[in-house]
């Protein structure tokens, strides 16, 4: 049994500290010492989610190239469980540039699915059976498992995902956001069409987030304002700060809070996490419900 299975997500992050965003065109820039290291969204989530205290199973593709090693040394100190395909097109990767401020712009590289199933249904229903809580990373093969999913979920297993930078319109992301109990969607691109975007998923509980700027709990009608917290600490790197606060509420409802009360407790440990460099979080950084 696992309090989260966290489908799909896994890669490495290149992580380059710049002067300034955006940069000078210029034919150089020094920087200071580059970092390869586990990143990407669903490790992000399932490594904030341990660090809360969950036990966590992870299931997603990899590359037998040095990245997807990093990868699985990260799950093994960790000790997320972690139940892993090879794939030949290489582990996913991210390039993030980020600002003295902590602010951060990410260049993705999604590799580019092979067109055959990672995982059998029968396995992954399995995994499904034994968790409390299944957070669905916006994958294509995760995708593809969806409608096999649709009777999996819901009776007595809760659901979400992030649906990142959607727009709102974009067809890709939106089997995600019918099937999930919880959706969480970033502000940046949705902008004035969130409170549209909340209406039309309802009832789901939907939490537009807005970095600094808190988020908004879209739920039966009402949007109640989630103020962001501050953070304990210097702003080292946002990077994986919206995966930490998805795990907080995951964390949080787990314990029996109500949508708000796991939404502000999410806020600190978003806040928190901040404060780190990377998604391995060391004991006490993320504060426990």
């Amino acid at each position: 049994m696992c309090d989260l299975l966290v489908l799909g997500g896994l890669g490495v992050d290149v992580r380059v500290r710049v002067p300034a965003l955006p940069l000078p065109v210029v034919d150089s820039v020094t920087v200071e010492p580059i970092e390869l290291r586990i990143g990407n969204t669903g490790a992000g989530v399932a490594l904030a989610a341990h660090a809360l205290g969950l036990r966590v199973t992870v299931v997603d593709t990899l590359g037998t190239d040095p990245a997807g090693d990093v990868v699985r040394a990260a799950l093994s100190r960790t000790g997320v469980h972690a139940v892993l395909a090879e794939t030949p097109a290489g582990t996913r990767r991210s390039v993030n540039l980020v600002d003295p401020a902590g602010r951060r712009m990410s260049l993705y590289d999604p590799r580019p699915a092979d067109g055959t199933a990672p995982f059998p249904v029968a396995q992954v229903a399995t995994l499904v059976e034994q968790a409390t809580h299944v957070h669905l990373s916006i994958m294509n093969w995760v995708r593809d498992l969806l409608p096999a999913l649709d009777d999996m979920l819901g009776e007595g297993v809760g659901s979400s995902t992030d649906l990142h930078d959607w727009d709102g319109q974009h067809p890709y992301h939106r089997p995600f956001a019918e099937i999930a109990e919880l959706v969480l969607v970033s502000g940046v691109t949705l902008g004035d069409r969130s409170t549209a975007v909340g209406a039309a998923l309802a009832p789901r509980p939907v939490l537009v987030t807005w970095g600094a700027d808190g988020a908004d709990l879209h739920l039966g009608g009402a949007v109640t304002r989630i103020p962001a917290a501050t953070p304990p600490g210097p702003v080292v790197d946002t990077n994986g700060a919206g995966d930490a606060f998805a795990a907080g509420i995951i964390a949080a409802r787990s314990r029996g809070a109500t949508w708000a009360e796991a939404a502000g407790y999410a806020a600190r440990v978003a806040a928190a996490a901040c404060t780190h460099d990377g998604m391995e979080y060391p004991p006490g950084l993320l504060p426990r419900p």
